[in-house]
């Protein structure tokens, strides 16, 4: 199996890596290192079991790489949620046009198969929680899940148009080790500075589910071995949620600071984009056979355990 895995020096695409390089599979990483860092896959580099093309998507000279392929696992992307309600251009870019570039670069090289990431906010506020995948209207509220689901019709439209199959994962907070960016390295980053203190977003009651990045790993392998239609969708999550205050006790608690003083800055919304509520329902998935062995509060925990180690 020849896989190529856009974005896989970054969180989650270099996971994947691990798994695919772990089941004998050929592996390219196509990455720019503006969000990756090589280091998450050296080791596979070094071994000659993996790959790389260095190169942005919005640039030329990666397509031909493509040639060849049995799957992509299209995981590059600009993740910002708050920063796409500032600045939309670049998530417009790296996101749809990315999106876009890589579909062509498969129909041009015969590719039949992609994996896409994309975000349980495409529901936008939803009404109905735990969230199916057939919730509708879909109204996202960052232009971030509005990006990401122009993604998923785009990829709908030449499984349908060019004989591709598709496999689109919606996914809810996934943490652990390697993560860049989120609530648990915020808020690590800012007890660093001042041990005193902790400025949390909104009012701390925002309550979302979470879940550990190696139960996504196999649930993303799980579903795509179990499912074959043209386009596979579906939420990837814990079937528990739980608030950010409770996620600022937790980093408090590994960080060994009891005398932690919160200051909020008010409101049910952390930033212009947030989704207060969030659990995706994961029926679909557990239907095929799949359900994840550890919760929000478990997940939350070893994240935290990861980032206070720098891992």
């Amino acid at each position: 199996m020849f896989d190529v895995v856009t974005g896989g020096a970054g969180f989650i695409g270099s996971h994947l890596v691990d798994a695919l390089v772990t089941q004998g599979d050929e592996v390219l990483v196509i990455d720019s290192f503006c969000g990756g860092r090589k280091e998450n896959i050296a080791r596979h580099l070094e071994s000659g079991r993996a790959r790389l093309v260095q190169c942005d998507l919005l640039d030329d000279g990666w397509q031909a790489s493509l040639k060849g392929a049995d799957r992509v696992y299209h995981l590059a992307a600009d993740p910002d949620v708050r920063q796409s309600a500032m600045t939309p251009d670049p998530t417009f870019r790296n996101n749809i046009v990315a999106t876009y570039r890589v579909l062509e670069a498969m129909r041009a090289g015969n590719v039949p198969e992609l994996v896409f990431t994309s975000t349980s906010t495409v529901y936008g506020n939803a009404a109905v929680i735990p969230t199916p995948e057939n919730y509708s209207p879909l109204e996202p509220v960052s232009v971030y899940g509005a990006s990401k689901l122009a993604c998923e019709a785009l990829i709908s439209s030449y499984c349908h148009s060019f004989g591709m199959r598709s496999w689109q994962f919606r996914f809810a907070n996934i943490i652990g080790a390697r993560s860049g960016h989120g609530v648990i390295t915020d808020f690590v980053r800012k007890l660093r500075e001042n041990a005193g203190e902790l400025e949390i977003l909104g009012d701390g009651k925002q309550t979302k589910s979470y879940l550990e990045i190696s139960e996504c790993i196999a649930a993303m392998q799980f579903a795509i071995s179990h499912s074959r239609e043209p386009v596979n969708t579906y939420n990837i999550g814990s079937e528990d949620w739980i608030d950010v205050k409770t996620i600022a006790d937790v980093v408090a608690e590994e960080m060994r600071l009891p005398a932690v003083q919160y200051r909020f800055t008010g409101g049910a919304l952390g930033w212009v984009g947030d989704v207060p509520k969030m659990q995706l329902s994961i029926e679909r998935l557990k239907a095929l056979g799949w359900k994840p062995q550890k919760g929000s509060r478990e997940s939350v925990r070893m994240a935290v355990q990861a980032a206070v180690r720098g891992v």
